[in-house]
């Protein structure tokens, strides 16, 4: 007779097949099928009731389809907000281990991967994302007549899905679901698979499309920028849907770390993180798949962070091609819109992507800060919160809000900022900057490779149109190497501090502190490295940079660094290698308190 725990160690879970699950040592074992998985998955997530759950995944390739994924309605920071099909939905366990086993998961159609909610403890490791069709059409521009408004574009056909309907471009073409026009458009490099030197971003609607009679489509269109005849064009469809959801999204949960997790591809960011703390991405990556035929990875960041805590740590990653940031690591600004008595204001989320956030909770500490002054200024203990709607909250205080607070300020949570150290990374061939920066806690970038269309590390707390906060005040830049950055058409810089804040605030008032960048390595086609607006405390001191060929000069009359409004400013020690350009032009207040000493190659005049 078999004895009762032996029973029970291999079983089928209610309906599934003994051949897909087995349990073992509490840890349920899954195997490699050509079935998909999601309504599987499903059950044995929604029937466990365990609060420690263990899965591991034989090696091997499972394919997740969204028929049959639990479905929730969903508000996630800078995403489309709405019901969402989730694959893995991990919204009632304490703690969750995934070990892959180098696995690979591919998803098809509108598809949320994975979805964690108030997890004290996250433990994933090998698992590679991909989707079987992207989300992206893609074509070679063959020829363009800016004068008649046209373009021909040799569309990709193997592995990509669109059609031309009633003269306009649809795509993804999958489930019924589609965009309707082209909308988030960039030119893209066909041999180095990175934006082109000089590309401008496009929001691409055209009159109507044209399907020709050897294959490729005409665009009719008159653009501000057209792109070069050679390169590839790739879209993402319109603003309002181009962000279905993060591969993974995190909220309020607690010790995660994410090890040799690779994302080929994501319909918006790669991993996404709300109110949640301690965190580590370790030897994992956004990128394409080896030899694929695309240009994106994910559609919008590869990382960001949003009103984390505790210590945020990225190492020894890779992220590249997506069609946003690197990482964006900041909190969260909302707008007092009505003051309802001595220790309770209402408050209102400003940009379209923040509705439904928790900016805050009770016990939280929050900034009031006060209109024109951008600085934090008083703080005050939040006792109550009441959701009104998507949009507006109800904050209650443990004391009396400060005098003077008016409608149009704004509040900053104090509580849910974190320290942030990323090392060994490579980010680079994407759209948009490397790293964004807006934590007023130690911040330390060291030993990485980065290569930015836009600005590669970027500071800009705003009040303006995303409302992110803050201004930071302890970061340290050390040791890295910047090959081929800013090489947008727009202006920007290497290293790039510059608030936006809105009409109502002072545009002088010093903003960023303490900013330390130090030790690295620059080799440049273009004049900017640092453009500074607003900082109290910067040195650049150490670095070495060097003017090579890779591509014209964009901004040829730019100086190498550009100060404004600015003070305590020290450039100690760096060198110049390359044509002789100006070095250094501060503003009247940047040079009351700027230090320029023992730099080599700098040409001061």
């Amino acid at each position: 007779m078999i004895p009762k725990f032996i029973k029970n160690l291999v079983f089928t879970f209610l309906t599934l097949s003994i051949s897909v699950f087995a349990f073992a040592n509490s840890t349920i074992v899954i195997e490699p099928t050509r079935e998909d998985m999601t309504p599987k998955i499903r059950e044995l997530i929604e029937n466990s009731n365990e609060k420690d759950l263990i899965i591991e995944f034989k090696k091997g390739s499972y394919k997740f389809l969204p028929d049959y994924a639990s479905g929730k309605y969903l508000s996630i920071t800078n995403h489309g907000n709405g019901y969402k099909k989730i694959i893995f939905n991990f919204d009632k366990f304490r703690s969750v281990t995934i070990q892959g086993n180098e696995s690979e998961f591919i998803f098809h159609g509108q598809a949320m991967p994975f979805f964690f909610e108030s997890c004290e403890s996250v433990n994933i490791s090998g698992i590679t994302i991909d989707w079987d069709i992207p989300f992206t059409f893609l074509g070679e521009v063959i020829a363009v007549n800016e004068e008649e408004g046209w373009r021909d574009i040799k569309p990709r056909r193997e592995g990509f899905s669109w059609i031309i309907k009633k003269g306009r471009l649809e795509f993804p073409n999958i489930d019924g679901f589609n965009y309707t026009y082209p909308g988030s458009t960039l030119a893209f490099d066909p041999i180095e698979k990175r934006p082109m030197h000089g590309a401008w971003d496009i929001n691409s609607n055209p009159r109507w499309v044209e399907e020709l009679p050897n294959g490729n489509l005409r665009f009719h269109e008159h653009l501000n920028h057209y792109p070069p005849v050679g390169s590839l064009l790739s879209s993402k469809g319109d603003r309002e849907n181009d962000r279905y959801a993060p591969a993974f999204e995190f909220k309020t949960s607690s010790s995660i770390i994410l090890e040799n997790i690779t994302i080929h591809h994501a319909l918006g960011m790669g991993f996404l993180f709300e109110r949640s703390e301690n965190i580590q991405i370790l030897n994992s990556g956004v990128h394409l798949r080896e030899g694929s035929n695309r240009v994106i990875s994910s559609t919008a960041d590869a990382t960001h962070f949003a009103n984390c805590k505790g210590s945020i740590l990225i190492e020894n990653c890779r992220f590249e091609n997506m069609l946003d940031d690197g990482t964006n690591v900041r909190g969260t600004y909302v707008v007092i819109d009505k003051i309802i008595d001595n220790k309770t204001v209402l408050t209102k989320f400003m940009h379209f992507e923040q509705m439904g956030f928790e900016f805050a909770a009770p016990s939280d500490e929050v900034w009031f800060i006060k209109q024109p002054s951008p600085e934090r200024s008083e703080t005050a203990i939040v006792s109550q919160v009441r959701t009104i709607n998507e949009q507006f909250t109800e904050l209650s205080f443990t004391t009396n809000i400060p005098a003077g607070l008016q409608p149009g300020d704004i509040l900053e949570n104090k509580t849910w900022n974190p320290e942030f150290t990323m090392r060994g990374c490579t980010i680079r061939n994407h759209r948009a900057r490397n790293i964004v920066l807006k934590t007023p806690l130690k911040t330390i970038i060291e030993n990485n490779y980065f290569s930015s269309m836009m600005s590669s590390v970027f500071f800009r707390g705003e009040t303006f149109f995303w409302f992110e906060s803050g201004g930071v005040t302890d970061v340290l830049i050390q040791n890295n190497t910047f090959e081929y950055c800013a090489y947008s058409g727009a202006e920007h810089a290497v290293l790039n501090i510059t608030p936006r804040l809105g009409k109502s605030f002072d545009q002088e008032q010093l903003y960023d502190r303490n900013i330390r960048f130090e030790n690295n390595t620059i080799h440049t086609f273009g004049n900017r490295i640092v453009m500074a607006d607003r900082v109290d405390g910067l040195i650049i001191q150490g670095n070495k940079i060097v003017k090579i060929d890779q591509g014209p000069n964009l901004y040829p009359d730019a100086p190498m660094i550009e100060l404004t409004n600015s003070q305590n400013i020290s450039i100690e020690g760096n060198s110049y290698e390359g044509e002789s350009i100006k070095a250094v032009k501060p503003d009247e207040k940047s040079s009351k308190t700027l230090k320029i000493e023992n730099n080599k190659g700098f040409n001061e005049k």
